[in-house]
């Protein structure tokens, strides 16, 4: 009798019943098998596939290979074994046990079983972005509607053991009501957006991911929002902005929006009020990791300083000043955005200069300009943020704009924006609702911040062009901080929970203070929203715009305040108002602007250099321009991406149905 393997490969995939097979008939298809030729069910020997919730598989499998060894030597099986590495543990082992149920199916009773269409569509869901990240096709064998089948078609759950284990894990750890558990361990970056996107899933009505760009190495700038209509920009509801890990090696601001996520999605659920309160009327988008390549950078190194056999060991708290902090092209993306603040510094001479929504100078595009840099820009011009956090490490200080000195020459200068008051009183919400930062007896990293309670000018403690902080101040109405949360860059994972513990109270403190001052609308006499009327403040030389819609949000702080709101082509009204110092939410001020003839001699908006706003990467900096090379007909296809290589040497055919353009 001949063996398995040679038995299977001479077997066809076909289960109908006409009459047996003639001599030289078998390969036709046309004939049956007798009852010795017929598939058999034969135990699982796939080393990637040992897992599964079934050890009895059947040959040909679902896609028609005829054997076990001709599926030891797919191309499709080959990639179940890479999937781990070339998706950075992402969906892992999901997919694994998703594509074996198609590589090595299920047989019960000498009867082939298909896995369900649900299953694969729910894993299609939650990985196909991880597909996208390294340019990618979702894999021809996993296409849920030509492999997978319905319930009522006898399906199967391939996931079932999976999910039955986490159950388990989950319920020894949980009380079995919402709360989300937190793990106070560092996560990678594929551990990351899996638990953004289940955070997501667990609460559709209230939060959504979405990804503004990639990093240089394909990595999803992946962001989770949180609003009672997410997706949407709602009249008068402000946007806030909170983003860690910037510089990849200080991480503690990472695993705090990781953990803050989870935290808002699981107090609303539970009936928070605060909670609710605050995303009922704020639309918060938290982006943990704005640098992923160098956390990976900083991390692998970390892990090397724990291995005995490392001579020159340098532990979590030196290894923060240098590995990992720059990008994967090695820049400081802190240092990569536009410098603002010298044509401010230029400007301000002038009688009727604007420091705000100043526009992006062409030469900027001349020098290197990071991915991630790109994407963040983008997503600044794009939502109408009020204020934002950018969270760092390296000492115990909550910085303000401007960063860059008024006398570039002078390393230390204090030098403060128009809205040094508002900033100021921003950098002492976070700081007093932080466990220790404000406190005199707290122990510093170096610098001297305690005698003005935790908080200090950024050009004042030292001066530096291109940072992020002073960009959405002169690009954008944004206010943003830089918190620097400790000393130590990567903290040890014991210190992870304390330090949720001193931070959590400030950052829903300083997303709350988004809510002080005056909103309101701009109309014109018909009732509909101007965008781009200027709001000013007098005695405040800076001056915002209204959003789409024509609302607007400006921070102000108790007192009387004159405010006017003017566009171009429509008459200029100024209101009085005054904020009393126990006011509990933001005050109201709408304006209804009538049309007029615009005098080009006194036009407000007539200054040169702000026609130039809307030109952003004038040279098509980001455009992808790839080598081309012809296909079979003629068509055009673009160069292999840089896993190719990891099926290219094999010999078989190469999956081309990998490859996106094909």
């Amino acid at each position: 009798m001949l063996s398995a393997a040679v038995l299977f490969s001479l077997l066809a995939a076909c289960f109908c019943a006409p009459p047996p097979c003639e001599p030289g008939q078998r390969s036709s298809g046309r004939c049956a098998e007798t009852a010795e030729e017929r598939p058999q069910c034969t135990e699982m020997v796939l080393g990637y596939c040992q897992d599964v919730p079934y050890n009895k598989v059947m040959f040909p499998n679902i896609v028609g290979h005829q054997s076990r060894m001709e599926t030891e030597i797919s191309a499709e099986y080959l990639l179940l074994s890479v999937l781990h590495g070339l998706l950075n543990g992402e969906c892992s082992p999901d997919l694994r046990l998703l594509g074996c149920s198609i590589l090595a199916p299920r047989c019960q009773d000498s009867t082939l079983l298909k896995p369900c269409r649900s299953s694969c569509e729910m894993v299609r869901k939650s990985c196909a972005h991880a597909f996208e990240a390294i340019q990618m096709a979702w894999p021809y064998f996993l296409d849920c509607d030509r492999f997978f089948v319905g319930a009522e078609e006898g399906c199967y759950d391939p996931l079932s053991a999976l999910r039955a284990r986490q159950d388990v894990t989950f319920s020894s750890l949980s009380d079995g009501g919402h709360a989300t558990i937190l793990q106070f361990t560092y996560h990678s970056n594929a551990q990351m957006f899996n638990i953004l996107k289940k955070t997501a899933a667990k609460c559709p009505h209230i939060s959504q991911t979405y990804s503004i760009g990639r990093s240089v190495e394909g990595k999803d700038l992946l962001v989770i929002e949180f609003s009672d209509n997410p997706g949407r920009h709602e009249l008068m509801e402000p946007e806030i902005k909170l983003i860690g890990n910037m510089h990849g090696n200080e991480v503690l601001g990472r695993q705090l929006l990781i953990y803050l996520a989870q935290y808002l999605c699981s107090e609303y659920t539970l009936g928070n009020e605060r909670i609710q309160t605050l995303i009922n009327n704020t639309r918060i988008h938290l982006l943990p990791s704005m640098n992923p390549d160098g956390y990976e950078l900083a991390a692998s190194e970390v892990a090397d300083s724990q291995d005995p056999e490392n001579t020159n060991q340098e532990g979590h708290i030196y290894n923060g000043w240098t590995s990992g902090r720059a990008n994967a092209q090695n820049i400081d993306l802190n240092r990569n955005f536009p410098d603002l603040t010298s044509i401010y510094y230029n400007w301000r001479r002038f009688r009727h200069f604007r420091s705000d929504h100043i526009p992006i100078p062409d030469s900027y595009w001349m020098n290197k300009v990071a991915p991630e840099t790109y994407a963040v820009m983008k997503w600044i011009r794009a939502i109408p943020f009020v204020i934002s956090a950018s969270l760092h490490g390296g000492e115990l200080v909550i910085s303000y704009p401007f960063d860059f000195s008024r006398h570039p020459e002078e390393e230390k200068t204090f030098s403060p924006t128009p809205d040094e008051q508002i900033f100021k009183q921003l950098a002492r919400t976070y700081a007093d609702a932080h466990a220790t930062m404000s406190n005199n007896d707290t122990d510093r990293c170096g610098a001297s911040f305690a005698s003005k309670g935790g908080i200090t000018n950024g050009a004042l403690w030292y001066s530096f062009a291109g940072g992020m902080s002073d960009f959405n101040y002169l690009h954008s109405n944004c206010l943003e901080l830089t918190v620097e949360l400790g000393c130590d860059k990567f903290p040890s994972e014991e210190e992870l929970y304390p330090e949720w513990r001193r931070n959590k109270e400030a950052l829903l403190s300083f997303m709350e203070s988004v809510h002080r001052g005056i909103k309101g609308v701009v109309k014109d006499r018909n009732g509909n929203g101007i965008k781009g009327a200027i709001i000013s403040v007098k005695g405040i030389r800076h001056d915002i715009t209204t959003a789409e819609d024509g609302d607007y949000w400006r921070l102000l702080n108790p007192g009387i305040h004159i405010v006017s709101a003017t566009a171009k082509g429509y008459s200029k009204v100024m209101k009085r108002i005054r904020l009393p110092r126990n006011m509990q939410k933001v005050g109201q001020v709408d304006f209804v602007l009538e049309k007029v003839p615009v005098e080009p001699d006194l036009d407000y908006f007539s200054i040169p250099e702000l026609d130039n706003y809307e030109r952003f990467d004038p040279y098509n900096q980001f455009e992808q321009y790839s080598q081309r090379e012809l296909g079979e007909n003629g068509e055009e296809r673009t160069e292999k991406p840089w896993w190719w290589t990891y099926f290219s040497q094999l010999g078989v055919s190469s999956p081309t149905w990998l490859l996106r353009n094909y």
